[in-house]
């Protein structure tokens, strides 16, 4: 898509990570794996689990602090607080008004956004049109999942993708030449069905037979999800590096949403990018959902990479199925 004058930038950035580091070893104790084989299909060797007493809105509210912290901004600050998750605290209230009660800011716009693990991108685009159009001056844009509240652990084709984060972004107009230069996103949700929490909802309301079929957690058909993730992100950062009036060759670091090590190379090799301009912190955290991508950002910028001028390009995939990229100029 074409953009309007002007650009959002990213004013500061925060992340929380939790304490508790869950091993492929630990994994081998609970179900019928391997570390060789989750490493060898996934790349992932450990992941991050929220603590017990831990909801959504706490790890949002973490991650926000030190975004404000950085930006030396306060809550009464923002104009808009805007959420991005898969696993909120409550399905009404929104996770963000809960994280606004805990902010304690005055009474401003809060409400979540919900497009699987897209929604990181999704929000940087609907922030990016309430700015520019004058409506916010300043947004918090937080992606916070805690997958592990919504994972089976006793089913080892998806218990062993998942793990817990977020991270937090302060968005603002730009006053100079860095920022959002531009982005792409779409959606089609014929494939819906391909990945899914099918219980809970009007579809399937809670009941006795919902929870013994176990529909309160991730249900995913991985070979489709995988086939249909290179082909729509690899499709999607071309679109949003046309749009900017950039070739592929220009982007100093890709940030692919980390799902699966498989995926993120198949994308590297389609973009034809040197792999160390490909951004990996799968191995790590596995697939933190929505907090993928601000805290690979986040730990990009922590070490040292982000210069000024520098071309981030940022791409995920997710349930509904949704994809979004965005070409950032730091």
């Amino acid at each position: 898509m074409v953009k309007k004058d002007g650009k959002i930038k990213i004013r500061s950035m925060g992340i929380y990570l939790p304490e508790k580091v869950l091993t492929n070893l630990d994994l081998e104790k609970m179900v019928e794996t391997s570390d060789e084989w989750i490493t060898t299909r996934t790349g992932i060797k450990e992941r991050r689990i929220a603590a017990e007493e831990q909801v959504t809105s706490d790890l949002g509210v973490a991650a926000a602090r030190q975004a404000l912290d950085r930006a030396g901004l306060k809550p009464e600050d923002l104009d808009l607080i805007l959420v991005a998750t898969n696993s909120p605290d409550t399905l009404f209230p929104s996770t963000a008004c809960w994280i606004q009660k805990k902010l304690s800011t005055r009474e401003m716009p809060a409400f979540d956004l919900q497009a699987g693990c897209t929604g990181v991108l999704y929000g940087l685009i609907v922030a990016e049109g309430l700015i520019l159009s004058g409506v916010c001056r300043r947004v918090l844009l937080i992606g916070v999942d805690i997958l592990s509240k919504i994972t089976n652990w006793e089913d080892r084709t998806t218990c062993v993708l998942f793990g817990d984060g977020a991270g937090a972004f302060i968005l603002e107009e730009s006053d100079d030449d860095s920022g959002l230069l531009s982005h792409f996103w779409g959606a089609d949700g014929s494939l819906g069905e391909l990945l899914m929490l099918p219980g809970g909802g009007t579809l399937h309301p809670a009941s006795e037979q919902t929870v013994k079929e176990k529909m309160h957690y991730i249900h995913m058909k991985g070979n489709d999800v995988f086939k249909h993730a290179v082909k729509r992100m690899g499709e999607s950062i071309l679109e949003a590096l046309k749009s900017a009036g950039l070739d592929k060759h220009q982007v100093d670091f890709l940030i692919p949403h980390q799902a699966n090590l498989r995926i993120i190379d198949a994308i590297g090799e389609r973009l034809d990018l040197d792999p160390e301009k490909v951004v990996v912190n799968v191995d790590r955290y596995g697939n933190m959902s929505v907090a993928t991508i601000p805290v690979a950002l986040y730990e990009l910028q922590e070490e040292g990479k982000l210069q000024p001028g520098k071309i981030v390009a940022m791409v995920a995939f997710g349930a509904g199925f949704t994809w979004a990229s965005a070409i950032y100029r730091w």
